[in-house]
């Protein structure tokens, strides 16, 4: 997909399908630090809200691309940060709603919630994912990294207040990671943290991507499942993507290279976005490789493909 500088996708999601994403703030702009952040470290958290980028562009490019394709299984609010430190992003779900049957989702930290304007922008999307992956001052600062003078209490008691207001899909998102916050005793108290909170579904998560630090580790496969036991009802613990069909997308070298800018993919999660077959994924991955547009990273026995910080494409040497 070219020709869009704040829409990227549809990307393959491990839990929504093929997804539309709306990117509303620069890159790594979030109130968070978090240890297992797929786009690395956040250079400066802060929690002041402001038109991050222009809400105009932003609607002009999701009206051009519900002319021109308008597939995907979901519109997600996500990307380079946390959404809802944009101030209008309520009004891009009011405008997806209005103009599209495509369902809407957010994906939010959930640090931002303890603000009323927040839940009631929020309060717009069809589907709400939120996060909880500590249970007190101590742990949230070693999973999370806040920015300053953000608090644990201000964290949990919006949303809980959010689910209190809000009538759509909530989903919470718990991130587990090995040795940091995966012990049963730690898993427990995020459990009833979460029992309060009263979400739809309780997801537990873990590493699947080249985190932020080398030491966020994930929990392995069967832990997690043992894991989310202690959730009333179980914990979902989410999986690796499955495509029925091969979407369609762009499929060149610089298609395949924006995908890359927003997350670190396999060739595989490539595939099953693209309906590529991987000699042809292989190829164009050489290309990028090349330019110096992006780097192999081998996590747990995969190779991901990650976008190159300062993204300097440059043309590769005459043979």
């Amino acid at each position: 997909m070219t020709g869009y500088r704040y829409l990227f996708g549809p990307v393959p999601s491990r839990r929504f399908g093929r997804s539309l994403g709306v990117d509303l703030v620069p890159m790594k702009t979030c109130t968070l630090n978090c240890v297992f952040c797929q786009l690395g470290a956040t250079p400066a958290t802060g929690w002041q809200r402001a038109e991050t980028v222009p809400l105009d562009a932003v609607l002009e490019e999701l009206e051009r691309w519900l002319s021109v394709d308008g597939r995907a299984d979901v519109i997600t609010l996500s990307g380079s940060g946390e959404p809802t430190l944009h101030t209008g992003f309520g009004e891009v779900l009011a405008f997806i709603g209005r103009r599209s049957s495509i369902p809407s989702l957010l994906l939010t930290n959930g640090t931002l919630l303890y603000d009323p304007d927040v839940r009631a922008a929020a309060c717009r999307a069809d589907t709400v994912k939120m996060s909880l992956s500590a249970w007190d001052q101590a742990s949230f600062e070693r999973v999370n990294r806040p920015c300053a003078g953000y608090r644990f209490d201000m964290l949990l008691d919006g949303e809980k207040a959010f689910r209190r207001a809000y009538g759509g899909r909530l989903w919470l998102e718990v991130f587990l990671l090995n040795g940091i916050n995966s012990a049963p005793d730690d898993v427990r108290r995020i459990a009833a943290l979460a029992a309060e909170i009263a979400p739809d579904r309780v997801q537990l998560n873990t590493v699947a991507r080249p985190p932020a630090e080398d030491f966020a580790v994930a929990v392995e496969a069967g832990r997690l499942e043992e894991l989310a036991l202690l959730f009333d009802p179980p914990a979902e613990v989410i999986g690796g993507y499955r495509a029925d069909t091969p979407a369609a997308a762009d499929a060149d070298a610089d298609g395949i290279l924006a995908m890359i800018r927003r997350r670190p993919v396999t060739a595989a999660q490539i595939a099953a976005l693209t309906g590529l077959h991987r000699n042809d994924i292989g190829k164009r991955l050489a290309i990028l490789l090349a330019r110096n547009s992006i780097r192999e990273d081998r996590r747990g026995g995969e190779a991901y493909f990650v976008a190159r910080k300062d993204r300097n494409d440059t043309e590769p040497p005459s043979p």
